[in-house]
Order: C-alpha cells, then structure tokens, then sequence
C-alpha cells in the first residue's frame, strides 16, 4: 500500500467535514436587524422607611471576622454610615454590644440615643430632630443574623 492510497481517502473526509459544516451555516436564520438601542431606565432609589426608633435583632454569634455596614438616613438630611468590626466568636450579646459601641462613638448624642436591649437587641432612638431610616447595607458574618424592624 503506498502512501497516496492512504492520504486521499482522509483528505476526502476532511473535505466532507467541511463541506458539511458549510451546509449547517447556510442552514442557519439570518442574525436580526439590532433594534435601535433603548434609553436605559433611570435607576429607582429604594425607597426609605422612616421612624423615630429602630431595633436591631441580632441572632447567633459570628463564625468568622467580619464587618456589618449600617446606614441612618434623618429625613431630609445625608446618610451616616457605620463599620463595624466583628471578631470571630463573639456571642450575639457581643456582637450587640460591639454595634452600640460604634453607633454611640460615630452619632451626635443630641440627636440620638442608642441602648441594649434584652442582651442582644440595639434600640435606636431620636432625641432631636426628624425621624430617619435605618439599614443593614452589608454583613459579612457567618452565622449571624440581623433584623431590623421599625417601632
């Protein structure tokens, strides 16, 4: 058997390939015409929920070291955002504790008043000026949970 004998019989199948991949894209519907492109919609701001207190619930202790992003919007006014650092194995007393500790360091004493309640529980108060909105923007805890409910 010589080598010519061997090679035209793969060149014939590649070919068919070919040809056969050729047939399946001819087959194939025409792209549609791009539309003409939409004016993307105006983002939306989430809407805010006022009130003169909020509870913060806080659930198990943190698995691992971790941040929890809160935000307090007074009406009317620019938003106070609030880190706070969790060390893995706080229990959910700690972790409370460590959240009234940072909103006591970071807001005005005049205005707003922040206390624990039953262990594990955070109350924010006003004292002075409009009600505000409270938000857990952010928590990269393992384990712990946070609700928050408007009184």
């Amino acid at each position: 058997m010589d080598l010519g004998t061997l090679i035209r019989p793969a060149l014939l199948v590649a070919l068919a390939l070919v040809a056969g991949k050729a047939a399946v894209a001819q087959d194939v519907a025409p792209a549609a015409e791009p539309e003409a492109a939409q004016p993307a919609a105006p983002e939306t701001a989430k809407a805010l929920k006022y009130s003169n207190k909020w509870r913060l619930e806080v659930s198990e202790g943190a698995n691992n070291d971790g941040l929890i992003r809160l935000r307090l919007t007074p009406k009317g006014e620019d938003a106070i955002d609030a880190t706070v650092s969790i060390r893995k194995g706080r229990s959910e007393n700690g972790v409370a504790r460590d959240i009234e500790d940072a909103l006591r360091a970071l807001l005005d004493k005049k205005r707003f008043k922040v206390e624990i309640d039953d262990g594990e529980d955070v109350l924010v108060k006003k004292k002075g000026g409009p009600d505000f909105a409270f938000e857990v923007v952010e928590s990269t805890l393992k384990g712990t949970r946070l609700n928050l409910e408007r009184e």
